[in-house]
């Protein structure tokens, strides 16, 4: 328990530093002073200094020092406390630096060996953004000019907004319309002008149920596979029983299945191709695209 307690008391720029150790110790099998130096920019003493602050009150039995390799390596013993030890925890750490730092000298990050694909920065401007957040924050109305596909003149909209949501391809806002007297997705980059703060709304996110109402998305190796190629598929998507169950809220689901690459409304005659199908998409249609 006093163990727990420390952990969720360190500094979040140490507990980055830690996150880092337990990463590169975990996934490349040796850790020098010279990631930390590298990767924030701190002194070697600093750096040799989180090394044995993160041994002696965290972790005493993960790490050792082997003199034949000049760095720490991972006991067998080895137990993450800053992160999990699934491998995305390295492969985000390779596409967070793969731009900030792809050819670093003297680290062990495999940047030379990544090759990240970026999805165009769609403009999203500061004076858009900040009185997006505060809305968010302090349940404010706002009054904003808007495009979209089937208005694509500008429209003055006084939206609610209460989260914004990443969807792998793009930024949006969560947040009631009064226009159409429900809660819909804005897409930033589609905001134009500097939009207005009001006065406090009654639409909160409380109140959106889609938003506050959990749904799985059940999918599955496409039905018409061999049974080989459907044990492959299930392999590479770590399904369990041949199912990947993937929680998601019923305003989320549709990006789900973008982000899964599945389209429900044309199922791709070559079954090599489509792979993946939804099993329960009658239970969801409700909350896709029509």
């Amino acid at each position: 328990m006093k163990r727990k307690h420390t952990i969720e008391q360190v500094r979040w720029d140490l507990a980055l530093r830690y996150r880092l150790i337990e990463t590169v110790v975990w996934w490349e099998g040796r850790l020098t002073t010279g990631h930390l130096i590298q990767s924030f920019g701190i002194s070697r003493q600093q750096a040799s200094k989180d090394i044995n602050t993160y041994i002696t009150e965290h972790a005493p039995k993960n790490l050792a020092y082997d003199k034949q390799l000049k760095g720490y390596v991972p006991t067998k013993h080895f137990k993450p406390l800053f992160i999990d030890d699934s491998a995305s925890a390295y492969l985000h750490l390779l596409y967070q630096n793969n731009e900030r730092a792809p050819h670093i000298d003297g680290l062990a990050l495999a940047y030379a060996h990544t090759k990240v694909l970026e999805v165009p920065d769609r403009p999203i401007h500061p004076e858009i953004l900040r009185p997006l957040l505060k809305a968010c924050r302090d349940g404010l109305r706002l009054e904003t000019e808007y495009v979209s596909l089937n208005t694509p003149n500008v429209e003055v909209r006084l939206i609610a907004p209460h989260t914004l949501v990443y969807t792998g391809m793009r930024w949006h806002v969560r947040a009631y319309c009064e226009k159409n007297g429900q809660y819909r997705d804005f897409v930033l980059s589609r905001l134009r002008g500097q939009p207005e703060l009001l006065d406090p709304s009654q639409n909160t996110r409380e109140f959106d149920e889609d938003w506050n109402t959990e749904v799985p998305v059940m999918i599955a190796a496409d039905g018409r596979l061999s049974m080989p190629q459907k044990a492959i598929i299930e392999s590479d998507f770590g399904m369990v029983d041949g199912l990947l169950v993937v929680p998601s809220r019923r305003a989320l689901v549709k990006y789900v299945l973008q982000r899964y690459q599945i389209d429900h409304r044309n199922l791709d005659p070559t079954p090599e191709a489509q792979q993946i199908v939804v099993t329960n998409l009658r239970e969801l249609k409700p909350w896709l695209y029509e």
